[in-house]
Formats: structure tokens, sequence, C-alpha cells
């Protein structure tokens, strides 16, 4: 997928010389935490946010250093820092040129970004012009509209059992010996794991399989740090043992 297709197409924008308190109402009507900012040819030049908001005088909140420190970081840095918490323009707060992205990034490339610049959103260019902005919010819908069951005619058993094999097998985390019972859409997972952290792995590529209603984890975990080879049944079957 790409962002042409996740994408909020209606955004809403300020302009630099606007109050910061008409930014703030403006994202509070809209229930939005981000502002692309455009200039009078409505080309992209910022972005304001909700951490724009958090070191402000109105609330308070502005830094506050020591003399000896405001000294260590010079005159410029607290100038700007004067600026960014009393400054009474969306200008004064905004981060100018934003990282942005065209109509036709991956969602991959897009997640990539997002977590290489530690933002949240991303206006989408097409030449100059913002033509709409991928958040955080579009890729859960995407997820959540993904991730809906599609019956699958060919999800008998045997295809079930192969295709959870398949996706196990394949992974430096698989079990050892696994073993994969199915009915009607129940899996019953067997095998060896040495670490408890392939546990929820084995568990989770079950699920993803289409056509499992259910997956029963019976794999058994082996002490491998102290040497003394004590297999340990899943939580599953110990809670099982204990009603019986």
């Amino acid at each position: 997928m790409r962002a042409h297709q996740i994408m909020t197409r209606q955004v809403i924008t300020v302009t630099a010389d606007a109050a910061i308190v008409d930014a703030a109402h403006k994202m509070l009507q809209h229930h939005i935490s981000g502002l692309p900012v455009v200039n009078e040819a409505g080309n992209l030049i910022g972005i304001v946010s909700e951490g724009d908001f958090m070191r402000r005088k109105e609330i308070g909140t502005q830094k506050k250093r020591g003399r000896w420190l405001e000294i260590f970081v010079g005159p410029g840095k607290t100038a700007t820092d004067f600026v960014h918490e009393q400054g009474r323009k969306v200008e004064n707060i905004m981060t100018p040129d934003p990282c942005t992205i065209t109509e036709d990034t991956t969602l991959d490339e897009i997640v990539q970004l997002m977590e290489k610049n530690n933002v949240k959103r991303l206006p989408v260019l097409r030449g100059s012009q913002i033509v709409g902005i991928v958040t955080r919010s579009n890729l859960v819908q995407a997820v959540s509209s993904l991730a809906r069951d599609i019956p699958d005619p060919t999800a008998d058993d045997d295809h079930i059992r192969n295709r959870i094999i398949l996706s196990i097998e394949k992974n430096d985390w698989r079990p050892l010996r696994l073993g994969v019972n199915v009915l009607n859409g129940v899996v019953h997972l067997n095998g060896v794991i040495t670490d408890e952290r392939s546990r929820q792995a084995v568990v989770v590529a079950a699920e993803n399989v289409s056509g499992a209603k259910q997956v029963h984890d019976h794999l058994c975990w082996v002490d491998t740090i102290s040497g003394s080879g004590m297999c340990i049944d899943s939580p599953e079957d110990h809670e099982m043992a204990k009603s019986r």
C-alpha cells in the first residue's frame, strides 16, 4: 500500500502569522494533534504539533535554568527558547522544513521515516503543494481494515496445518520437533523451545494463518542455561493439569 491509499485528504492547515491561540483552538476544534503550516501560495513551510505547546509561559512550563547553565548553553539557545515559550505567532513555535512524503511513498517507507525522525505525522506533497497527511492514526486504520478475516475457500484442516508449518519453519525461533495438529480449524502446537520469547511468536504465526479459529499452546520449554535439561509445560497445559 502507498500513502495515497491511506492519507487524510482534507488537510487542516494554518499560516505562519496566525496567532498561537488560534492554532490551538483549531486543533481542539478538529480533534487533531498537528497542523501543517503553509505560506500565501499554499506551499508547506513548517508544522506545529501538540509538543510545541508544552513549554509555554501561559501555563508556567517554560524551561528554568540556573545562571551557570545559561552561560554554558550560550545566549543563542536561551534566546531561541524565549521565542518558543513566549512568541505570539505560529512561526515562533513551528518546526520548519518538516519531513514530507509523496503520494507514492510505501507504508514501509512511511513507518521508517516516522521512526527515524521521531514524528507522528507526515505531510504528503504533490510538487510543492500539500495534498494530504499521513498520521499514526491512518496507519492504525489501515491495520484495522486489512486485519479483518476474509473467508478462505481452501482453509481446510490440511491446508491450515501445512501453512502453519511453512510460516513457522522458516524462522530461527522455530521449535524443535514441531508438531501441528488441526481439527475443524482448532490448532494444537507441540514441540520444544529453548527461549520463552519464542512461544508467543509461534502462537502468533499460527493465529495469522487463514482458517485457524483457535490455537492451543503445548510447547515445552527446556532450560538450557542451567544445563538441567528440565522440560517445563506450557502455561496452558500447566493450568489444565491443576484443574484435574
